[in-house]
């Protein structure tokens, strides 16, 4: 394997993180989500834009390729809150993490990598955990959170994705390693 790092986003990566969001999604999810919401991610450069530029936004890197990315940062009070509305102790304290590694270089250490990376960054600003909504019939997605020590802590959202219902779950874990997904 090349070189691999984990690094900030920069301004300039912000084409490169919307093309892999919009392929990624486009192959992954094609089963799952209808073409017309797939067909809306052509265009969510302006979008990365803004959270690269006040977000923290980190990218997989690999030789000269970027290969993935990760967002992450303190969870809204919206996506921590428990089944019934309630906040848990640890709410101000919980992060919303997202990891996408485009599939063409899974199973490569970048999503761990991306995931140990902000799970440093975001005890160093103060967080005691991390959450991530993934869709239920993702496997390779729950499988990965998984092997980090990530787990389903029973709370499901629904989503409506152009009609068409989708489910997901909340994953939760620590932000230390052993983060080795």
């Amino acid at each position: 394997m090349a070189d691999a790092a984990v690094r900030t986003a920069k301004p300039e990566d912000v084409p490169e993180i919307a093309r892999i969001h919009r392929d990624t999604w486009r192959t992954a999810y094609r089963e799952l989500l209808p073409d017309e919401v797939l067909d809306g991610l052509s265009d969510t450069t302006e979008a990365w834009a803004e959270a690269v530029a006040h977000a923290r936004v980190f990218v997989a890197t690999e030789g000269q390729w970027l290969v993935g990315f990760c967002v992450a940062g303190t969870a809204p009070d919206t996506e921590v809150a428990r089944a019934d509305g309630a906040l848990p102790d640890d709410a101000a304290t919980t992060a919303l993490v997202s990891v996408l590694v485009e599939p063409r270089w899974g199973r490569r250490g970048h999503g761990a990598r991306l995931l140990a990376t902000a799970g440093q960054a975001l005890l160093e600003g103060g967080c005691t955990r991390g959450i991530a909504w993934i869709p239920e019939a993702d496997k390779s997605s729950g499988g990965f959170y998984a092997k980090a020590g990530w787990e389903a802590d029973g709370t499901v959202r629904t989503l409506d994705a152009g009609g068409r219902p989708v489910r997901e779950i909340r994953v939760s874990g620590g932000l230390t390693p052993p983060l080795t997904a």
